[in-house]
């Protein structure tokens, strides 16, 4: 017996209590597990996301519509940035007070090139507030997968409370699970066996989200 055998035979043993038929598999499944865990008002979810982002050390930042771009090019600024990098569909006004050069999400980008970037400002897809967890999809507002793991510096917004849900399921319903979802939970970190913590190994070292109060 090869390893792709005692494999399939795992997942066999396991779904041996499944009923064999042509059933779908969401109904075929039982998923009779809590959707959240309390009940929060919308305002309680917001501050809950806010927690917890600060919590995995993203740096959390608060404003209106009408104050994003002025806090934007703060952000840029205090980072001392010369050059940030814009998904195709990022609205522009967000970066209307900011004259930092902007690089294109290209195709043709190497890494070498993406790693010469100084800042990315991204949107999101949608924000889960019990993990303190950021959804990307790849959406035009969001680019591809790669421009939010390479530059080290990551701006991304979050539109509240639209784009906040409380939980992992609540999340999952807004998702396209054929779309390159990246999950984030605060700044790319990992630890050796000492438990001596390394930041920016797989993504940026700093991760700034900005709530945006929606009007």
């Amino acid at each position: 017996m090869n390893s792709r055998e005692r494999i399939l035979g795992r997942v066999r043993r396991a779904l041996v209590d499944v009923p064999r038929d042509d059933s779908p598999y969401e109904q075929a499944v039982e998923r009779d597990y809590a959707r959240e865990h309390g009940d929060r008002s919308v305002e309680q979810t917001v501050e809950l996301l806010a927690e917890n982002l600060a919590d995995y050390r993203a740096i959390v930042h608060r404003t209106d519509a009408e104050g994003l771009a002025a806090l934007i090019a703060g952000l840029l600024d205090k980072r001392g940035s010369a050059s940030v990098l814009a998904p195709p569909g990022l609205d522009p006004a967000w970066l209307e007070r900011t004259g930092v050069t902007r690089v294109a999400d290209r195709v043709e980008s190497t890494p070498a090139e993406l790693d010469r970037v100084d800042s990315v400002v991204t949107a999101c897809a949608v924000a889960i507030a019990e993990t303190g967890t950021i959804v990307l999809d790849g959406s035009p507002d969001q680019g591809r997968r790669r421009i939010t793991l390479v530059p080290d510096h990551h701006i991304c917004v979050v539109r509240v409370p639209g784009q906040v849900v409380s939980s992992v399921p609540q999340g999952l319903e807004r998702l396209d699970p054929a779309r390159p979802l990246t999950w984030i939970s605060g700044p790319s970190a990992t630890s050796d066996i000492e438990l001596d913590r390394v930041e920016g190994v797989h993504g940026p070292r700093t991760l700034e989200v900005i709530l945006v109060g929606e009007d």
